[in-house]
């Protein structure tokens, strides 16, 4: 149902603004960082997990593929609403997370590319 999409999606966001809240805290940041790629990448995880514990039917799993359709733009509209001069003020150490984040994301392409080859 797409029902439990939405709960998935809000079960996601809310614990990424949380866990992206609490990482700008842990660097001095007073701002969120990376909360939305954070529920991005549980809402990935969560889609797509298989096991007895949390197994998902076909008609959940349409709700769930209708909402991570959706979420791209949920995401421009979160994003856009942060504070982005926040961030900046936190001086360099916002600087060189972004880059190194945008670095290791480029270094795990390969990887990822291997690893989806190999199945």
């Amino acid at each position: 149902m797409v029902v439990y999409g939405v709960a998935l999606l809000a079960f996601c966001m809310l614990t990424g603004i949380f866990l992206g809240d609490l990482l700008g805290q842990l660097i001095g940041v007073d701002a969120n960082v990376g909360g939305i790629g954070i529920a991005m990448l549980l809402l990935i995880f969560m889609a797509n997990i298989k096991n007895s514990f949390f197994e998902i039917n076909l008609l959940t799993k349409s709700g769930v593929n209708f909402w991570s359709a959706m979420y791209i733009p949920i995401v421009v509209a979160m994003a856009a609403k942060q504070n982005v001069l926040a961030a900046i003020s936190g001086g360099w150490m916002a600087l060189i997370a972004g880059v190194l984040t945008v670095i290791i994301s480029f270094m795990m392409i390969p990887v990822l590319y291997k690893l989806i080859k190999r199945n």
